[in-house]
């Protein structure tokens, strides 16, 4: 017997009501080691205004770069109670905030080394198909030889994956933009 998923629905207008009490904004908190950083940003929409009922889910490594997941079988440890998720709704103003560690680096195709980043999955209202995209961290020089960003020839396009250092701060702030002028750069997976 095969098992096929079923489709993909929209968010509806429930979100608030069923996801917001199951969130998780403090990633870090658990974490023996790393540099702990808060990750501010927005989701707008093609005309600029903000979406007040997204969720986005963050999945990370470690800072060592090892993914707390079964299927990670790099000779690299595990950080204690470190799981590398969270999920965070939008406010009203299409805000949301999390707090982390900054990942390590992790294997990507051909034996490369991926930049530090995390991979986010925005659910929203009238969405049939979740989106998956990346934040990239502006003050990482492994980004010039990430090869999932080498395959965004587009400079601009580029940089709407990184996300920007608050001077002096161990924070960076980061908008999605659903599309138009300054889109965001999601990945088909």
């Amino acid at each position: 017997m095969a098992l096929i998923p079923t489709a993909s629905q929209t968010v509806g207008p429930y979100l608030h009501l069923g996801l917001t009490n199951i969130t998780f904004p403090d990633i870090a908190k658990d974490a023996s080691k790393g540099e702990v950083i808060l990750i501010n940003g927005r989701v707008l929409d093609g005309e600029g205004e903000p979406i007040p009922d997204a969720l986005l889910e963050f999945w990370q490594a470690n800072a060592d770069g090892k993914y707390a997941h079964p299927e990670d079988s790099q000779d690299k440890p595990l950080d204690g109670g470190f799981i590398g998720f969270g999920r965070v709704p939008t406010d009203g103003s299409g805000r949301f905030s999390f707090r982390t560690i900054k990942p390590g680096r992790v294997p990507g195709p051909g034996n490369s080394l991926q930049a530090p980043h995390i991979v986010v999955c925005l659910f929203m209202r009238g969405m049939l198909r979740h989106l998956y995209t990346r934040i990239y961290f502006s003050d990482e020089a492994s980004n010039a030889e990430d090869p999932v960003l080498g395959l965004i020839e587009d400079a601009a396009r580029r940089d709407t994956l990184i996300a920007q250092r608050q001077s002096g701060k161990a924070e960076y702030s980061w908008t999605i933009v659903m599309q138009g002028e300054g889109e965001t750069v999601f990945f088909d997976c």
